[in-house]
């Protein structure tokens, strides 16, 4: 099987927060869409520096992780992160990985949001078991 890649959008969280209680506005939420690589191999949603940036996360810890080429390095875990999908949505933390390294979307996410990998197809699809599986309200 190839690599896999999605399009997701991620949303800083303590935003909608702030749009929830009517005190920022739709437009003041930081978002972007990004594609990411399906990555059973990672646990956690990452994210590189350029993104963290953008989106204004913030840091809620220091973690360490080892990178592919076996290096380990010390990075910031930033949270609330908000993962859309299709028709799913999940909220978790980011590593922030360093420079502008690729987006890699881990196997808590996909677990939470309850999606596959179609091997067939090489592509990120909701569950077709529970193709409704009940989400909060999306906007």
């Amino acid at each position: 099987m190839g690599l896999v890649y999605a399009e997701i959008e991620l949303i800083n969280g303590e935003d909608l927060a702030l749009k929830r209680k009517h005190i920022i506005g739709e437009d003041e939420v930081k978002r972007m869409t990004v594609s990411a690589l399906v990555d059973t191999g990672s646990y956690m949603l990452c994210i590189n520096e350029n993104i963290q940036e953008q989106l204004q996360l913030p840091v809620v810890e220091k973690r360490k992780a080892q990178l592919a080429n076996g290096e380990i390095v010390q990075c910031d875990v930033v949270a609330p992160v908000e993962l859309r999908f299709k028709n799913r949505a999940t909220t978790c933390r980011a590593m922030v990985l360093p420079g502008d390294s690729e987006v890699l979307l881990g196997a808590i996410p996909l677990e939470d949001m309850d999606v596959l990998i179609h091997p067939l197809r090489q592509e990120l699809i909701v569950n077709p078991d529970h193709p409704y599986f009940a989400q909060m309200k999306l906007k």
